[in-house]
């Protein structure tokens, strides 16, 4: 597909969704390219409506992209009831399912996801699919590789270790952690393998979310709303 015009989608979709923020939201800021163009949207509404809100970022990236749009931040620790978070995703399925974890961040992202009132993601249309089939993540303790490689086999999948880019070695997460992803084809049933990877030894958190409240789809003319 045409990278401007992917770009363009994920634009509409990221608008839409920081749209839906009132002046003093305490926002969980996903991570990844959406969540960037997200942060800049937070951003220029502080600039051009004096917006307040307060951000809480799933990553270093995210943190510093949020310092450096002038976002204010804050911690969990600080605010562990938040109003909304918005993030991406790597695919949707037709009840909202999602599979994220690209970045790598998906442990924190569902751990700021749990903290909010609601969960807002924001896709371009070639992210939603019938039925979730792409990997997915599991952040692993480097320890326990080989005994979460048995438990994703006995759930009848496939296990790949993460590489780092072209540059050799492993995928690190900023938990100092290890990414396997887990190839199990077509989930037909989401929830049942969120509960099942829940229970993986070893494994601190995986890339299967079933919580968002709503998702924003960007179409080259417009967006849709997808809610539960």
């Amino acid at each position: 597909m045409n990278e401007d015009k992917k770009e363009r989608k994920k634009e509409k979709a990221s608008e839409s969704a920081a749209s839906l923020i009132k002046d003093g939201m305490v926002v969980g800021l996903g991570s990844g390219s959406t969540a960037e163009i997200v942060i800049r949207r937070i951003s220029d509404r502080i600039k051009d409506e004096g917006l307040e809100v307060l951000g809480v970022p799933t990553s270093l990236k995210t943190e510093m992209v949020a310092i450096e749009c002038g976002v204010p931040i804050t911690t969990l620790s600080e605010h562990p009831f938040l109003d909304i978070c918005i993030d991406g995703a790597d695919q949707v399925d037709s009840l909202l399912n999602l599979i994220k974890g690209g970045w790598g961040s998906h442990t924190r992202e569902k751990i700021v996801s749990y903290a909010a009132k609601k969960l807002v993601i924001c896709v371009e249309e070639e992210k939603i699919a019938k039925l979730l089939n792409k990997p997915v993540p599991l952040e692993v303790l480097p320890y326990a590789v080989k005994i979460v490689e048995r438990q994703v086999k006995e759930l009848g999948g496939a296990s790949v270790l993460r590489a780092e880019g072209n540059r050799g070695g492993y995928f690190i997460t900023e938990n100092g952690n290890l990414i396997i992803d887990a190839v199990f084809g077509i989930i037909s049933n989401p929830a049942e393998m969120n509960n099942a990877l829940s229970s993986v030894v070893g494994s601190v958190g995986h890339g299967i979310f079933t919580n968002a409240t709503e998702v924003h789809v960007g179409k080259e003319k417009e967006v849709k709303v997808l809610k539960k």
